[in-house]
C-alpha cells in the first residue's frame, strides 16, 4: 500500500513539475515575441513641433601687443528659434518665434549691443486647391533693450527701445504651397500699426510716426516668403523675405524684411551659425550725416559654441 501511494505521489510530482517546465517555456516564447501594435490604433501627428537653442562666446586679452587691440573684448550672442506646425485635412497653422540678443564688451567702448530681436509669425491657411490656400497672416517684431547710436567716442544717442519701434501686421491673402518647406503668400489687403511708445523717441517723431503721437497705421500689399529645409545632412537653412508696399505714402519705396539662418551641425551639443538681417524702411530715417535719411541695414554674425536641437 505504502509503494502504491509512493509511486503516485512520484507519478503527479512529475506531472506538475512537466506542467510548470512547459507553463516557463511558455511564458519566455511570450516575453520573447515581438509586439506590433495594431495600426488601428495609430493617433495622426498633426503636430510638428521643434525648435532650436543656441549661445556662442568669445574672449580676446591683450597684455604688452605690440600689434595694438583693446586689453580686453568679451562677446556673446544667443539665439532661440521655435516653430509649430500644425496640419490637418484641409487646414494648416505656422508658427515660428525667434529671439536673439548679444552683447559686445571692450576696453575702449565698454559694453554694446550686437543683436537685439523678437519674431513672432503666425498663419492659418485653408485649402482650396492642391497647393493653394486662402490664408490670414499676423507678425509681431519688437526688440528687447533700449539700442543706442555713438557718434563719437563721448556722445550716446538712444535711437530704439522695446515697442519703438514695434511692428503689428494682419494680412489676408493667398498662400502657394508646393512644398511642406517652401510658402509664397501675397496679400492685396494688408494693415501694418508702428509703435513707438518711448516718450523721447515719440517726441522727435522717430520711425514715421508722427511726432508726440505712439502709433501709426499703414494700409498696402504684402508678400512673404518662407523656407526652412535640411538642405543636407545636419545642415538646415532657414530664410524669410518680407515686402510691404504702402499705398498712401510713397508705395514705390518697398519696405524689406530678410532674415537668414545657417546652423551646421557639429556634433550633439556643438554648432556652427550664420545670419544675416537686410532690412529697409524708408520710415527708418537715422541715418547719414544729420541723421535723417534711411540706410539698407545689414546685421552679419559667424558663430560656434552651444547648441540645443529639440
Amino acid at each position: 500500500m505504502k509503494k502504491a501511494m509512493l509511486a503516485c505521489s512520484l507519478v503527479l510530482m512529475t506531472g506538475w513539475l512537466f506542467a510548470q517546465d512547459q507553463t516557463i517555456k511558455s511564458l519566455q516564447t511570450e516575453s520573447n515575441r515581438a509586439v506590433k501594435k495594431d495600426p488601428n490604433d495609430t493617433i495622426p501627428r498633426n503636430w510638428k513641433v521643434g525648435g532650436l537653442f543656441s549661445l556662442t562666446f568669445g574672449q580676446t586679452s591683450l597684455s604688452n601687443w605690440a600689434a595694438g587691440g583693446d586689453e580686453l573684448s568679451i562677446n556673446f550672442n544667443s539665439i532661440l528659434s521655435l516653430y509649430g506646425y500644425y496640419k490637418k485635412g484641409r487646414h494648416t497653422w505656422d508658427n515660428t518665434l525667434d529671439l536673439g540678443l548679444g552683447y559686445v564688451k571692450t576696453t575702449s567702448l565698454g559694453m554694446r549691443k550686437s543683436n537685439d530681436k523678437i519674431d513672432l509669425y503666425s498663419k492659418y491657411g485653408y485649402e482650396l486647391a492642391p497647393k493653394w490656400y486662402l490664408s490670414g497672416l499676423v507678425n509681431f517684431r519688437s526688440q528687447f533693450t533700449a539700442g543706442y547710436n555713438y557718434p563719437n567716442d563721448t556722445t550716446v544717442e538712444k535711437i530704439s527701445n522695446f515697442m519703438a519701434p514695434g511692428y503689428l501686421l494682419l494680412s489676408a491673402g493667398i498662400d502657394f504651397r508646393p512644398t511642406d518647406y517652401f510658402t509664397i503668400f501675397v496679400s492685396p489687403l494688408t494693415s501694418r500699426w508702428t509703435f513707438v511708445t518711448d516718450n523721447d523717441l515719440s517726441a522727435k517723431g522717430a520711425y514715421g510716426v508722427d511726432t508726440g503721437k505712439h502709433v501709426r497705421n499703414e494700409i498696402g500689399a504684402f508678400m512673404t516668403i518662407n523656407y526652412m529645409h535640411e538642405i543636407m545632412k545636419n545642415v538646415v537653412y532657414k530664410s524669410r523675405l518680407d515686402l510691404f508696399s504702402n499705398y498712401q505714402h510713397n508705395p514705390q519705396n518697398v519696405d524689406v524684411y530678410f532674415t537668414n539662418l545657417l546652423a551646421l551641425k557639429v556634433n550633439k551639443w556643438l554648432q556652427a551659425s550664420v545670419a544675416l538681417d537686410i532690412i529697409y524702411d524708408d520710415d527708418v530715417r537715422v541715418f547719414g550725416p544729420n541723421h535723417d535719411s534711411p540706410r539698407t541695414q545689414l546685421r552679419e554674425s559667424v558663430g560656434v559654441g552651444l547648441a540645443v536641437k529639440f
